[in-house]
């Protein structure tokens, strides 16, 4: 089988079929399973580019989120073992982690912690539960803007990223409703509200990447603290966060679920506005004409996912199943292949953020620089994740 891939695809040209390619798909999943540990994560291209060893981070941990979900469809202990030989490998018996800094007060290093809920749940092994108390450590001590939302990072002071919902707040909600009596579950909800209320644009519905407290930023607007664009990964991570903390919150705040349900169901409808034939979305949102934009597979495939399981959970109407299934055919469509003996997934776009030392000014123009690459997690573990949910659904290889 042969399949010719131009990762940006301005041409592609696709020469199998939709049961072809759901056959390469369950094949790139193994291959890259085969190729992986916790010390060489092949997925992980930003950190093979620093040449630093690997340690405790959000792009493993949505991979590894990934194979969680496969083992409990599949059944396949395979997937399991591989997920607690890798996150093993950081977690001691006494529940401390390894290379886990909490005083670095990183909201990206929350996100591995959800894992950790799986995990005791299908071992049983108490360091994972343990863990659990680590990584909550973080957030009783993590800094705050005056509005009540955690800093992005110590870093980044006084700034809210959109990313950074989802980085923390599933976490954090399943974390007060299973073990701390829901002693600070409204914190978590109300970090949304506050986040609906700064961020979201009235015109278009869709949220701005960064948020920054002190208006210092070279990058935000100086009146309102926003940044300029609508970056495409960071909605996803977003409306993903609205899905996966709606599941988390307890039944009897009624009030509170309605609420992340109407945010999730308003932000969907929103962005159908700017979705591609193709099925794809843009990595600038709403700016589709501009020459160096481009279809990107991170978010959509982040969208795509959180459609898929919003309405397998009934938070979205039956209509977003078959929007969900479009995004992800077309990320197969565009961006999948076989490149010599290799499979590949392409279109991911490494990384994007603010400010730094790298003087990040958040211009269309500084999102459209940043490196696309393949096979990299924040692309590739979205993709695996919306795939589980349509194995669920029953719509494999329709």
């Amino acid at each position: 089988m042969t399949l010719k891939c131009i990762t940006l695809c301005k041409k592609h040209i696709t020469i199998t079929s939709k049961k072809e390619k759901y056959i390469l798909l369950d094949k790139y999943i193994d291959f890259l399973l085969e190729n992986s540990d916790a010390s060489s994560p092949m997925w992980n291209i930003e950190q093979i580019r620093s040449g630093r060893k690997n340690k405790w981070n959000y792009i493993d941990a949505c991979m590894i989120s990934a194979y969680l979900e496969l083992y409990e469809i599949k059944k396949d202990k395979k997937y399991l073992d591989f997920c607690d030989d890798f996150v093993s490998a950081f977690v001691k018996e006494d529940g401390s982690i390894n290379t886990y800094d909490i005083e670095e007060y990183n909201i990206d290093n929350i996100r591995p912690g959800k894992n950790l809920f799986k995990l005791f749940e299908l071992t049983g092994k108490k360091k994972y539960r343990k863990a659990m108390d680590t990584v909550y450590s973080q957030l009783k001590t993590m800094p705050r803007t005056d509005e009540g939302n955690f800093w992005h990072k110590k870093i980044y002071p006084y700034q809210v990223w959109l990313d950074g919902l989802y980085m923390a707040q599933p976490f954090y909600m399943e974390y007060e409703t299973k073990y701390n009596r829901m002693r600070f579950c409204i914190d978590s909800f109300s970090q949304f509200e506050n986040v609906e209320r700064i961020m979201k644009d009235a015109n278009t519905g869709l949220y701005y990447h960064g948020y920054d407290e002190s208006r210092q930023s070279l990058w935000c607007d100086k009146k309102t603290g926003l940044s300029k664009n609508f970056w495409l990964r960071s909605i996803g991570w977003f409306i993903l966060s609205l899905v996966d903390t709606a599941l988390a919150i307890d039944e009897s705040l009624y009030y509170e679920f309605r609420r992340l349900q109407e945010m999730l169901y308003n932000l969907a409808n929103d962005l159908l506005k700017f979705q591609d034939d193709s099925g794809m979305f843009y990595q600038l949102v709403d700016r589709k004409d501009d020459k160096d934009n481009y279809l990107e597979t991170s978010g959509s495939a982040l969208i795509s996912y959180a459609f898929l399981k919003a309405v397998r959970n009934k938070l979205l109407p039956k209509r977003f199943e078959d929007i969900g299934k479009k995004i992800f055919d077309g990320i197969l469509d565009r961006y999948l292949c076989v490149e010599g003996e290799e499979l590949s997934l392409g279109g991911i776009c490494l990384v994007a953020g603010l400010g730094g030392k790298e003087n990040r000014d958040g211009s269309a123009e500084y999102y459209y620089s940043e490196p696309v690459v393949k096979n990299e997690a924040k692309g590739v573990a979205p993709l695996l994740m919306a795939y589980t949910e349509i194995i669920r659904l029953g719509m494999a290889y329709d």
